[in-house]
């Protein structure tokens, strides 16, 4: 984005919002010097701590500011009302998502009146924030490219797909000249991308979300070869799609002290030093909880707001600190000695002795909590709802501290144990062991 006109400015600044404020809208800006992206935020620098957060517990946000954060990134407006007037308590800025509907969830772009409802649904949503203060981009789709064939390889999505996500890029460029607009590519694939962009040549800046992916983002920003900046919305655990799984096809989590140390290393190989110039901030997923292959996967926090050790390391890396308190770090949680890796079959009503390797940097003294599960039931695709399974009772032999000795269900089946280990304090770890129940033959 070029800078504006102070008229101009000036003019959005005394629009319809409901939420236009005395001082107006921020004026949100990408300039390029010397080979360098930068964002600015009413003329100065403004670099981009941020996370994703689904909106559900804005009682988390304040958490949020005391590690070093500054800024949120939403998928929709849900909720967008008490969102943007808590960062504005909180001087938090926000990149609003809006919920552009998907091929891979079966939204038919070739259905020209199912997409004039939903650009108008968009216009709407623009003219009711765009003069916000705590605004500072948009985020006009997710994941639009996520589209899988039959044989589980992805493939390209519709074009109209893209030529609906122009006509609200050109919509924002129109009526709300102070912020940029953006929307998020699963993964980066420079095919993709470059399709996309003959499609949507003007949009401000270029988001992709990595994962596992995200230490190689220098080289992906070379590779591509595209000016103009990139942001990252979602960068976080490894992803499910990523890690090993069981001979019976069940994604292995990383314990959550393990899952901890890896996302450090993955941000430091991402933003340190910004070598291509063109990085402009990014979010790391997920400020809150959601349940997605198991409870604890993505979410830094669980149900009851307890924060694990991602939480920790964002600190560090924003502010160069741990936090006073840090969480427990859970190394390993093995099923009779051996690994999730190791594809653990046990018989109906068999001995199963759980054992978890924690510690806490603190030395705080720890409470353990077991829940075992069923498998999730139907997987969900690019980040849709998932059902959280229901818990299974226990037959408890006996619980040593970090163990836990039971029985084995008496129904064959895929199972999953979830260990917790609180430190009194706020803290939480996690790990979980997939194993299967069935009879020998």
């Amino acid at each position: 984005m070029k800078l504006k006109p102070a008229a101009l400015a000036l003019l959005c600044a005394v629009s319809s919002s409901s939420f236009a404020a005395a001082n107006g809208p921020k004026d949100v800006d990408i300039v390029k010097t010397d080979g360098v992206y930068q964002l600015l935020v009413d003329g100065e620098h403004y670099s981009v701590k941020g996370v994703g957060f689904g909106g559900a517990n804005l009682d988390l946000l304040p958490l949020l500011t005391q590690i070093g954060g500054n800024s949120i990134r939403t998928w929709s407006t849900n909720n967008a009302d008490k969102i943007l007037a808590r960062a504005a308590e909180l001087d938090i800025m926000v990149a609003l998502g809006f919920d552009t509907q998907k091929e891979l969830h079966g939204f038919d772009y070739n259905d020209e009146e199912a997409v004039a409802a939903q650009f108008e649904r968009f216009k709407a949503v623009v003219q009711r924030y765009k003069d916000h203060p705590n605004l500072l981009a948009w985020v006009v789709a997710n994941e639009p490219n996520l589209l899988f064939d039959e044989d589980g390889s992805t493939k390209a999505v519709n074009p109209k797909v893209y030529q609906a996500i122009n006509e609200m890029i050109e919509y924002v460029h129109r009526e709300d000249p102070n912020h940029p607009v953006t929307y998020s590519f699963a993964g980066a694939s420079k095919a993709q991308i470059d399709t996309a962009l003959q499609y949507t040549p003007e949009v401000d800046f270029i988001s992709v979300q990595l994962y596992a992916d995200v230490a190689n983002l220098p080289h992906i920003i070379q590779q591509l070869e595209v000016d103009k900046p990139f942001m990252v919305t979602e960068y976080g655990a490894i992803g499910h799609w990523e890690r090993p799984t069981t001979e019976w096809g069940r994604e292995i989590e990383e314990p959550s002290g393990v899952k901890a140390q890896s996302f450090a290393r993955r941000m430091q190989s991402a933003f340190d030093g910004n070598p291509t110039g063109k990085v402009i901030g990014g979010y790391a997923f997920l400020w809150g909880q959601k349940q997605e292959r198991t409870p604890t996967w993505y979410g830094m926090f669980n149900p009851d707001g307890s924060a694990n050790a991602r939480v920790d390391e964002l600190a560090h890396y924003w502010t160069g600190t741990y936090p006073d308190n840090r969480a427990p770090l859970v190394k390993s949680l093995y099923l009779n000695n051996q690994r999730p890796a190791q594809s653990v079959i046990v018989e109906p009503g068999q001995t199963m002795t759980f054992t978890l390797d924690v510690s806490d940097p603190d030395g705080d003294p720890l409470e353990y909590q077991w829940e075992m599960l069923q498998e999730v039931a139907q997987r969900s695709q690019g980040g849709a709802h998932e059902i959280r399974p229901d818990a299974i009772a226990m037959d408890v032999l006996k619980k040593p501290e970090g163990q836990l000795i039971i029985r084995a269900p008496n129904a064959e089946g895929e199972y999953r144990m979830f260990a917790y280990v609180y430190d009194g304090k706020g803290k939480v770890g996690n790990a979980n062991f997939p194993f299967y129940v069935r009879l020998k033959k």
